[in-house]
């Protein structure tokens, strides 16, 4: 079973990102536009789980499945679509997870959620610090049950995300 573990802030998480993403690049060589790291590791100061957020953005989705005995080469697991649509899912570390790659094609919304939400919590260091302490606290009162500590934070997450939206815009408008 999964332990859930919110952890502080680690520099290291930045390095393991540009070691991933070079693999990842010699993987899909010209498929990949522009690789992203995303998630709660991206944002310097905020607690999170130690799981590496990786966001390749490709010209065709569609090719991205031909890579799939690649990835697994280096240690990932092939998971399709996994419950969000016109998106590729690879997930590295089994029960001690350490990688998740989402590959969005150019032009998804996905891609602008994502990074709205990262340079969002940049930005506002206090809901930054609220976010993570709320993630610490669901931790610790769910340490094995991932679905209750997603539910949890979930309110918190489509607020951010939903603020996060509007600033972004506000911000390619100025």
């Amino acid at each position: 079973m999964r332990k859930v573990e919110v952890h502080s802030y680690s520099e290291k998480w930045m390095h393991i990102y540009m070691e991933e993403a070079e693999k990842l690049k010699v993987i899909f060589g010209n498929e990949i536009l522009a690789i992203y790291h995303i998630g709660s590791t991206a944002v310097p100061g905020l607690k999170a789980k130690p799981i590496i957020d990786i966001m390749p953005v490709v010209n065709d989705l569609n090719n991205v499945d031909n890579y799939n005995l690649a990835m697994q080469a280096i240690g990932y697991v092939p998971k399709g679509e996994n419950g969000i649509v016109q998106r590729r899912y690879f997930q590295k570390g089994g029960d001690n997870r350490t990688h998740h790659v989402h590959i969005y094609q150019v032009g998804s919304s996905e891609i602008t959620r994502h990074l709205a939400f990262r340079d969002y919590l940049i930005a506002h260091p206090d809901e930054m610090r609220s976010y993570g302490t709320l993630k610490q606290k669901l931790a610790h009162q769910f340490p094995y049950d991932i679905n209750s500590y997603i539910n949890g934070k979930e309110s918190c997450v489509k607020d951010i995300e939903r603020k996060a939206l509007e600033w972004y815009k506000e911000a390619e408008v100025r």
